[in-house]
């Protein structure tokens, strides 16, 4: 009888998960759809007549997104700002997460508390400053000045995640590293590294999700040559409001990629976010 519950339950449960994944899954499943018809199609009905009617369904959307110079431009400038800003907030919060949780030096605890209040401070905040200072410095409507804004602003919550992470690994296998001759850096490198690989695998996942799907930074601090693809979409609907035949293509291939990236990670992203629930 306990097996039949417990049996139940978990079909209960994973029916659950499927109606959920269903319903997580159908905005994406209509825009791919709707990326797939053409603006007259578009206009008599939506998306889900393409069910019944999948003779209205073609690539030639995604033709004409290839020919718009504009949208191409603007998901190579995503993809330049995306990976080194990710990259960067990676490897820098990893180096100093790893010095914080086990390297003395004078002020460590000054400066962790440093990190931690910049966490409360809010993006907007920093917006015109710094938008000034990279004027002063030639980065205002450029890409490095894009990367450069979304890494300084990654980076407190970056080193908090991984300083926690890494401290809580065991003193005594440090330690013995240590006593076995091993260098700083090779401990980070052979040991820590691997160890923290599902916290570091989150980080990126959060901060590459974060800079892809921002608008706000890169409208205010990216130029028309700089601009990525959330800004290239908005422009769009601003400027001609009924060429879906574009918009629809640009804004899947806009939220796919991030769809991608996370379930190619998922599994280190489910082990990040449980370390340290179950000892």
């Amino acid at each position: 009888m306990n097996a039949l519950r417990r049996g139940l339950g978990n079909s209960l449960i994973q029916a659950f998960l499927v109606v959920v994944g269903v319903i997580w899954l159908t905005p994406l499943a209509g825009l791919f759809l709707s990326s797939l018809r053409s603006a007259q199609d578009q206009a008599r009905g939506g998306w889900w007549t393409a069910l019944t009617s999948p003779a209205q369904l073609s690539f030639d959307n995604y033709s004409a997104l290839l020919g718009n110079s504009g949208m191409t431009q603007a998901f190579w400038n995503t993809v330049l700002i995306s990976v080194p800003a990710t990259t960067l907030v990676v490897v820098i919060a990893a180096l100093a997460g790893y010095a914080f949780a086990w390297l003395e030096f004078p002020g460590r605890e000054a400066l962790f508390l440093l990190v931690v209040a910049l966490l409360v401070v809010p993006v907007q905040i920093g917006l015109l400053p710094v938008a000034k200072l990279f004027g002063q410095l030639g980065l205002f409507g450029t890409i490095p000045g894009v990367v450069l804004f979304h890494v300084s602003y990654g980076l407190p919550f970056a080193i908090f995640l991984l300083r926690n992470y890494f401290a809580e690994m065991p003193r005594e296998m440090l330690e013995a590293a240590r006593m076995d001759g091993g260098s700083e850096w090779r401990i980070f490198t052979r040991l820590v590294l691997p160890v923290g690989r599902p916290a570091i695998a989150s980080l990126a996942i959060f901060q590459f999700l974060w800079v892809w799907n921002d608008m706000l930074v890169a409208l205010l601090f990216a130029d028309s040559s700089a601009q990525p693809l959330t800004v290239e979409l908005q422009s769009q609907i601003r400027q001609f409001g009924s060429n879906i035949d574009v918009l629809a293509p640009g804004a899947f291939l806009s939220l796919v990629v991030p769809v991608v990236v996370f379930f190619a990670f998922q599994r280190h992203f489910v082990q990040g976010v449980m370390a340290g629930s179950v000892k």
